[in-house]
Protein backbone atom coordinates (compact mmCIF):
# COMPACT_ATOMS: atom_id res chain seq x y z
CA UNK A 1 0.00 0.00 0.00
CA UNK A 2 0.92 3.67 -0.20
CA UNK A 3 2.37 5.88 2.06
CA UNK A 4 -0.58 6.39 4.83
CA UNK A 5 -3.02 4.48 3.38
CA UNK A 6 -4.28 1.90 6.19
CA UNK A 7 -6.60 4.09 7.92
CA UNK A 8 -7.24 3.45 11.59
CA UNK A 9 -8.93 3.97 14.66
CA UNK A 10 -7.74 2.68 18.07
CA UNK A 11 -10.62 2.13 20.77
CA UNK A 12 -9.26 1.54 24.65
CA UNK A 13 -10.39 2.59 27.66
CA UNK A 14 -7.28 3.53 29.06
CA UNK A 15 -6.37 6.89 27.87
CA UNK A 16 -2.34 5.75 28.66
CA UNK A 17 -2.34 2.82 26.69
CA UNK A 18 -4.15 4.71 23.33
CA UNK A 19 -1.04 6.98 23.96
CA UNK A 20 1.19 4.19 23.78
CA UNK A 21 -0.51 2.59 20.77
CA UNK A 22 -0.01 5.98 19.14
CA UNK A 23 3.45 5.87 19.45
CA UNK A 24 3.61 2.59 17.84
CA UNK A 25 1.40 3.06 14.69
CA UNK A 26 2.56 6.84 13.67
CA UNK A 27 5.95 4.53 13.37
CA UNK A 28 4.66 3.16 10.42
CA UNK A 29 4.20 5.78 7.36
CA UNK A 30 1.81 3.03 6.00
CA UNK A 31 -0.49 3.81 9.24
CA UNK A 32 -2.61 6.78 9.58
CA UNK A 33 -4.38 6.88 12.66
CA UNK A 34 -7.76 9.15 11.90
CA UNK A 35 -9.19 8.50 15.61
CA UNK A 36 -8.74 7.37 19.37
CA UNK A 37 -11.68 6.47 21.46
CA UNK A 38 -12.57 4.86 24.71
CA UNK A 39 -16.07 3.54 24.52
CA UNK A 40 -17.99 1.17 22.23
CA UNK A 41 -20.56 4.23 21.66
CA UNK A 42 -17.71 6.00 20.61
CA UNK A 43 -15.99 3.84 17.99
CA UNK A 44 -19.46 2.91 16.49
CA UNK A 45 -19.88 6.20 15.51
CA UNK A 46 -16.55 7.29 14.19
CA UNK A 47 -16.72 3.75 11.94
CA UNK A 48 -19.95 5.14 10.77
CA UNK A 49 -18.49 8.39 9.93
CA UNK A 50 -14.81 7.88 8.01
CA UNK A 51 -14.95 3.83 7.70
CA UNK A 52 -12.19 3.05 8.54
CA UNK A 53 -9.90 0.30 6.72
CA UNK A 54 -8.87 -0.88 10.25
CA UNK A 55 -10.38 -0.90 13.93
CA UNK A 56 -8.23 -1.71 16.67
CA UNK A 57 -10.41 -3.17 19.38
CA UNK A 58 -10.04 -3.60 23.14
CA UNK A 59 -12.31 -6.35 24.78
CA UNK A 60 -12.53 -4.45 27.63
CA UNK A 61 -15.22 -1.81 27.05
CA UNK A 62 -17.06 0.00 29.59
CA UNK A 63 -20.11 0.53 28.08
CA UNK A 64 -20.79 -2.31 25.63
CA UNK A 65 -18.74 -5.39 25.52
CA UNK A 66 -15.75 -5.80 22.44
CA UNK A 67 -17.29 -8.61 21.04
CA UNK A 68 -20.94 -6.95 20.80
CA UNK A 69 -19.29 -4.19 19.59
CA UNK A 70 -17.30 -5.85 16.60
CA UNK A 71 -21.14 -6.45 15.56
CA UNK A 72 -22.42 -2.96 15.49
CA UNK A 73 -18.98 -1.85 13.56
CA UNK A 74 -19.54 -4.17 11.20
CA UNK A 75 -23.11 -3.13 10.49
CA UNK A 76 -22.27 0.72 9.95
CA UNK A 77 -19.12 0.14 8.07
CA UNK A 78 -18.95 -3.59 6.75
CA UNK A 79 -15.79 -2.87 4.77
CA UNK A 80 -13.80 -2.27 8.26
CA UNK A 81 -11.42 -4.52 9.39
CA UNK A 82 -11.35 -5.34 13.42
CA UNK A 83 -8.03 -6.14 14.76
CA UNK A 84 -8.71 -7.22 18.18
CA UNK A 85 -5.58 -6.10 20.96
CA UNK A 86 -6.58 -7.82 24.58
CA UNK A 87 -4.73 -8.69 27.38
CA UNK A 88 -7.17 -12.03 27.35
CA UNK A 89 -4.81 -14.96 26.37
CA UNK A 90 -7.39 -17.56 26.06
CA UNK A 91 -8.77 -19.03 23.21
CA UNK A 92 -12.23 -18.98 24.23
CA UNK A 93 -11.69 -15.04 23.88
CA UNK A 94 -10.00 -15.80 20.45
CA UNK A 95 -12.90 -18.44 18.92
CA UNK A 96 -15.39 -16.00 20.26
CA UNK A 97 -13.88 -12.74 18.99
CA UNK A 98 -13.63 -14.50 15.33
CA UNK A 99 -17.18 -16.34 15.55
CA UNK A 100 -18.34 -12.25 15.72
CA UNK A 101 -16.35 -11.33 12.81
CA UNK A 102 -13.23 -10.22 14.10
CA UNK A 103 -9.79 -10.20 11.47
CA UNK A 104 -7.60 -10.25 13.97
CA UNK A 105 -5.91 -10.85 17.40
CA UNK A 106 -3.59 -9.61 19.72
CA UNK A 107 -2.58 -9.54 22.85
CA UNK A 108 -1.55 -6.92 24.58
CA UNK A 109 1.98 -8.47 25.73
CA UNK A 110 3.14 -8.80 22.54
CA UNK A 111 1.97 -5.62 21.03
CA UNK A 112 5.36 -3.62 20.69
CA UNK A 113 6.31 -7.01 18.16
CA UNK A 114 3.12 -7.91 16.41
CA UNK A 115 0.88 -5.12 16.28
CA UNK A 116 2.12 -3.56 13.22
CA UNK A 117 2.60 -6.87 11.56
CA UNK A 118 -1.26 -7.74 12.57
CA UNK A 119 -2.35 -4.31 11.32
CA UNK A 120 -0.77 -4.97 8.01
CA UNK A 121 -2.12 -8.47 7.56
CA UNK A 122 -5.71 -7.54 8.34
CA UNK A 123 -5.51 -4.83 6.56
CA UNK A 124 -4.80 -7.10 3.47
CA UNK A 125 -7.41 -9.11 4.29
CA UNK A 126 -5.64 -11.49 5.68
CA UNK A 127 -6.51 -13.06 9.49
CA UNK A 128 -4.05 -13.31 12.23
CA UNK A 129 -3.74 -15.14 15.20
CA UNK A 130 -1.04 -14.50 17.94
CA UNK A 131 0.92 -17.35 17.23
CA UNK A 132 1.10 -19.15 20.64
CA UNK A 133 -2.72 -19.00 20.87
CA UNK A 134 -3.01 -20.38 17.35
CA UNK A 135 -0.60 -22.85 18.22
CA UNK A 136 -2.96 -23.63 21.19
CA UNK A 137 -6.15 -23.58 19.40
CA UNK A 138 -4.81 -26.47 17.22
CA UNK A 139 -3.59 -28.61 20.13
CA UNK A 140 -7.01 -28.65 21.39
CA UNK A 141 -8.95 -28.81 18.56
CA UNK A 142 -6.58 -32.46 17.50
CA UNK A 143 -7.88 -33.88 21.23
CA UNK A 144 -11.93 -33.03 20.78
CA UNK A 145 -11.10 -34.10 16.68
CA UNK A 146 -13.67 -36.50 15.86
CA UNK A 147 -12.35 -40.44 14.51
CA UNK A 148 -12.52 -39.92 10.43
CA UNK A 149 -12.47 -44.38 10.31
CA UNK A 150 -13.70 -44.10 6.29
CA UNK A 151 -13.30 -42.02 3.69
CA UNK A 152 -10.15 -40.27 1.81
CA UNK A 153 -9.24 -38.43 4.75
CA UNK A 154 -8.00 -41.58 6.12
CA UNK A 155 -4.90 -41.14 3.93
CA UNK A 156 -3.98 -38.17 5.48
CA UNK A 157 -0.88 -37.57 7.58
CA UNK A 158 -1.89 -35.77 11.30
CA UNK A 159 0.40 -32.78 9.54
CA UNK A 160 -2.04 -32.98 6.71
CA UNK A 161 -5.33 -33.22 8.58
CA UNK A 162 -4.03 -29.90 10.09
CA UNK A 163 -3.74 -27.85 6.74
CA UNK A 164 -7.00 -29.28 5.59
CA UNK A 165 -8.66 -27.93 8.82
CA UNK A 166 -6.88 -24.58 8.90
CA UNK A 167 -7.55 -24.62 4.50
CA UNK A 168 -11.76 -25.11 5.90
CA UNK A 169 -11.23 -22.08 7.84
CA UNK A 170 -10.08 -19.75 5.24
CA UNK A 171 -6.52 -19.28 6.30
CA UNK A 172 -4.20 -18.44 3.82
CA UNK A 173 -0.75 -20.21 3.25
CA UNK A 174 1.48 -17.49 5.02
CA UNK A 175 -1.18 -17.49 8.32
CA UNK A 176 -1.09 -21.66 8.38
CA UNK A 177 3.16 -21.37 7.92
CA UNK A 178 2.51 -19.26 11.12
CA UNK A 179 0.55 -20.83 13.05
CA UNK A 180 2.35 -24.42 12.56
CA UNK A 181 5.71 -22.96 12.90
CA UNK A 182 7.02 -23.89 9.13
CA UNK A 183 8.20 -22.56 6.10
CA UNK A 184 5.86 -21.16 3.56
CA UNK A 185 7.16 -23.77 1.37
CA UNK A 186 6.85 -26.93 3.24
CA UNK A 187 2.63 -25.91 4.15
CA UNK A 188 2.40 -25.71 -0.01
CA UNK A 189 3.92 -29.42 -0.03
CA UNK A 190 1.57 -30.28 2.72
CA UNK A 191 -1.26 -29.11 0.63
CA UNK A 192 -0.34 -30.23 -2.82
CA UNK A 193 0.26 -33.59 -0.88
CA UNK A 194 -3.36 -33.77 0.77
CA UNK A 195 -4.86 -32.79 -2.52
CA UNK A 196 -3.16 -35.49 -4.78
CA UNK A 197 -4.81 -37.93 -1.96
CA UNK A 198 -8.33 -36.85 -1.46
CA UNK A 199 -8.69 -35.88 -5.63
CA UNK A 200 -9.93 -32.32 -5.02
CA UNK A 201 -8.61 -28.95 -5.95
CA UNK A 202 -10.69 -26.14 -4.62
CA UNK A 203 -10.82 -24.66 -0.94
CA UNK A 204 -14.65 -25.15 -1.59
CA UNK A 205 -14.26 -28.71 -1.93
CA UNK A 206 -11.63 -29.52 0.61
CA UNK A 207 -13.59 -27.12 3.33
CA UNK A 208 -17.00 -29.55 2.67
CA UNK A 209 -14.83 -32.71 2.86
CA UNK A 210 -13.04 -31.07 6.24
CA UNK A 211 -16.98 -30.66 7.64
CA UNK A 212 -18.32 -33.95 6.56
CA UNK A 213 -15.51 -35.61 7.92
CA UNK A 214 -16.12 -33.69 11.35
CA UNK A 215 -12.38 -32.10 11.31
CA UNK A 216 -13.56 -28.54 10.91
Amino acid sequence: MSGGSIRMVICDDHQVVRRGLLLVLNADPEITVIGDVGTSGAVVAVAAECHPDVVLLDLGLPDSGGIDTIAKIHQVSPTTKVLILTMHDDIAYLREAFAAGAHGYVVKAAADTELLQAVHAVAAGERYVHPALGASMLTVDRVNEKPHETGTVSKLSEREVEVLRLLALGYTNSEMATMLQLSIRTVETYRYRLQQKVGLRSRAELARLARESGIS
